[in-house]
């Protein structure tokens, strides 16, 4: 396996563009945005938002936010969430799959698949918390735009926005008729359709809108019981309908529905070798998985890869009932049903073979109160969250070849010969003196959350003076959460107990629950140097929910996980210059970790290859994030942005093996580049073209920072250009995503790793197409 190195970009680089930035006095490249609601651009890219719950221009907002619109991602070529990050200094979106995303906001990750452990990003979906990991991927077509918020905002976004926030707002119907359809066809067989109809007047609008999408699997698969790997089929739908009876008055009624049907996620053996040659983590795979009729009886199909539904209600109510006062409630239902098939051995053998079955559901309610005048801005109100879910992960496995790839057994023999053919597969005949040649196990553990939260919240602004204004909120939550478990795990025939040693059978399902209470606040200033330069400093406090780890032997809590971010900034515009610059500091007490089990005497009491939460004490961040853009002409934009971060676990004894190192999938650096050709060619049409460079320093896919799990620095090209005509009613164009077809890894480690042999999954390759729109 190639060694992976860290990347050598200096501090005094970043010192010297801090200080261009500061000189220009600027906003992002991505442009400074809200929250919450539909924001309109302006000229200079400053925008009118509402993250404070109010419509204010973005360099108004004390907060650190970044965006992109629809039009931005149309430009970039950016259709998928994690495909965003590449843009947002300070964030990182690992999506290993859709039933796994990974949310890291300035190196902070979020992306346990645990029932019983809380979120640390909000994602939220039309003003909705869906942070839920196995229920939270969303498709993004036909949106307005996403928003990236980051430090602690426990106030304005709940209480899982210990690190940051995620927004995607998705576009609402209007006066008119309009819709738009886009057809995208690309290697690997890949197919795209998407589009949206909008009929309505000034009372009442509809919109219906959805994407398919279907790719053939780019890492091949030399099984002949198993397709190829990472293939693509999705489907989303949504219909959304605007009542508004009056100017006072509007509501919003969402529906969306989201499925995927994907194949098998390429765990490749950084060990095991193929008929194709040695192992190699870039090459082929020889996923097989459990035999045809026993996968689907124990794991629920014979089939690696993921079926996976969501159904998601929403409905938005906004009324001006008094001169500067508005009541709004926002209230979601959300249900998710997962099941994803996985071979986790990264070989051809009937080894380490499982399934994550995910199902849940949770309803939110938000009301708050808001009023305005030229000198005060206050809101306050209450929310209520419940969501009822479970993980349940089967194995299935042969003894015999689970006991000789485990731990040798038998001498010579091996795991997997040197042609890719399971030499292990003959180890039962031996073992029982041929009394039997295949001995099937299963078993089967499961963790359950049923977890309820109630807060009251409140936010106040005050202009001091016209340069100067204080801003002050706070949270106060209390929340029960109740934690289950569940395991059967039956005595092996030839070992006398369970396969998985320290696995156990608990009599039913256990339960143990809990009640916590919190109150969390920030404090914001700005203060304006000009109508069009502002700096701004934050102190928030942010909390991620304690865990009530319910297992088959015991009951544990781990303590809440608390920060205290301190930021501060400025932004602005210049001429043709316009940008931000921002410094934070985060201080971490309890930092939770998690972790799969290796050992089977783990203090954790939980079985080899589970995944188990604790403490690693102390922990903090620095970092400074940047972003700049130049329009010298109103045909070419020229923007970059780069993200600094110092952080990880604190360098101290009592913080035990995680003592002094970085936190999991942070890079130390982070940047992109690239421009915008957007010129009139005459008779209504137009050229088009943004190629752009993406880079991220070494990243450690474990907290332990093993440097064999790791991923060395990533540079990346992206482009797309063409044409468009008619006044831009039509389009076509070209796109390739990863232009140098470079190799690198999206993950490592994983639940191999646990049992001596960590499995790798290889990034996109270079993707590229052709696409055309049409807009009526």
């Amino acid at each position: 396996m190639t060694k992976l190195s860290s990347n050598a970009l200096s501090r005094p680089s970043l010192i010297a563009l801090a200080a261009a930035l500061l000189a220009v006095s600027t906003t992002p490249a991505l442009a400074q945005t809200g929250t919450d609601d539909v924001a309109e651009e302006s000229d200079g890219d400053v925008i009118i938002v509402t993250a404070q719950k109010f419509e204010q221009k973005s360099t108004d907002v004390p907060i650190t936010i970044s965006a992109i619109s629809s039009e931005q991602m149309e430009r970039l070529g950016v259709s998928d969430l994690d495909e965003l990050s590449n843009y947002v200094p300070g964030l990182n979106i690992q999506e290993q799959s859709a039933n796994n995303p990974g949310i890291v906001i300035r190196g902070i990750t979020s992306d346990s698949g645990s029932s019983q452990q809380a979120a640390r990003v909000t994602l939220y979906y039309n003003g909705v918390d869906i942070s839920r990991s196995r229920g939270s991927y969303q498709a993004i077509y036909d949106v307005e735009r996403i928003e990236v918020v980051k430090g602690p905002q426990a106030t304005l976004f709940g209480t899982a926005s210990a690190v940051g926030a995620i927004s995607i707002i998705s576009a609402k119907p209007e006066a008119g008729f309009s819709g738009a359809l886009t057809a995208r066809l690309g290697n690997y067989d890949s197919r795209l359709v998407s589009g949206h109809i909008n009929l309505g007047n000034d009372v009442i609008a509809a919109r219906i809108a959805g994407e398919w999408k279907q790719r053939d699997g780019y890492i091949e698969n030399l099984s002949d019981r198993q397709g190829d790997l990472y293939a693509q089929d999705q489907l989303g739908l949504r219909g959304s309908l605007r009542f508004t009876p009056s100017d006072a008055l509007t509501i919003d009624l969402i529906g969306t529905y989201d499925q995927q049907r994907n194949s098998g996620t390429p765990f490749i053996s950084g060990n095991f070798p193929t008929s194709a040659g040695p192992a190699n983590i870039f090459g082929p795979a020889n996923l097989s998985g459990a035999p045809a009729g026993i996968s689907a009886t124990v794991l629920g199909n014979d089939e690696l890869g993921l079926r996976r539904e969501v159904y998601d209600g929403n409905l938005t109510v906004s009324y001006d009932f008094a001169d500067g006062w508005n009541f709004t409630t926002v209230n979601g239902y959300r249900k998710f049903d997962s099941q994803e098939v996985f071979d986790a051995d990264g070989s051809a053998a009937w080894y380490l073979e499982f399934e994550e079955d995910s199902q849940g559901w949770q309803v939110s309610h938000e009301s708050r109160f808001a009023y305005q005048d030229d000198n005060v801005r206050a809101s306050f109100g209450w929310n209520y969250f419940h969501e009822d879910n479970f993980q349940s992960v089967p194995f299935s496995t042969e003894e015999g070849t689970f006991l000789q790839c485990t731990a040798n057994l038998i001498p010579g023999m091996g795991c997997i010969a040197a042609d890719g053919s399971v030499s292990a597969a003959g180890a039962t005949a031996i073992l029982t003196q041929g009394l039997a040649t295949v001995l099937p196990y299963s078993s089967v553990f499961q963790n359950l959350g049923v977890n309820d939260s109630y807060s009251v919240f409140g936010d106040v602004r005050w202009t001091v003076t016209p340069r100067l204004e204080l801003t002050a909120g706070v949270r106060g939550l209390i929340e029960k959460r109740k934690s289950g478990y569940y395991s059967v795990a039956p005595n092996s025939v030839l070992t006398g107990g369970p396969m998985i040693p320290s696995q156990s059978t608990t009599n039913g399902t256990l339960w143990s629950e809990d009640s916590f209470a919190a109150v969390l606040p920030r404090l914001n200033a700005l203060y304006r140097l000009s109508d069009d330069v502002n700096i701004y400093a934050t102190i928030s406090k942010g909390r991620r929910s304690p865990t009530v780890n319910q297992t088959a032997t015991s009951t544990s809590l781990i303590p809440e996980e608390t920060v205290w971010n301190y930021e501060g900034g400025i932004k602005g515009s210049s001429g043709i210059f316009s940008g931000s610059l921002g410094v934070y500091y985060q201080k971490y007490d309890n930092f939770q970790v998690s972790r799969i089990v290796s050992d089977a005497n783990d203090p954790s009491g939980q079985p080899i290859g589970s995944t188990v939460i604790e403490s690693a004490g102390s922990a903090s961040n620095l970092g400074v994030e940047a972003e700049l853009q130049v329009k010298p002409t109103n045909w070419l934009t020229i923007f970059g942005n780069v993200g600094w971060i110092d952080g990880g676990i604190d360098d101290k004894p009592e913080n035990g093996v995680y003592a002094g190192n970085r936190f999991r999938l942070q890079p130390e650096w982070q940047a992109a580049a690239g421009f915008t050709v957007n010129a009139p060619m005459g008779n209504g049409m137009r050229l088009f073209v943004t190629p752009s460079v993406t880079h991220r320093s070494r990243i450690f896919f474990e907290t332990t920072n093993n440097p064999d799990i790791a991923q060395a620095p990533v540079t990346l090209v992206n482009v797309k250009g063409g044409i468009s005509f008619a006044d831009d009613r039509y389009e076509l164009a070209v796109f390739a995503r990863n232009l140098t077809d470079k190799n690198y890894l999206l993950d490592a480690g994983n639940t191999g790793g646990a049992f001596g042999y960590p499995t790798f999954i290889p990034a996109e390759p270079r993707f590229y197409g052709i696409q055309a729109s049409a807009k009526f």
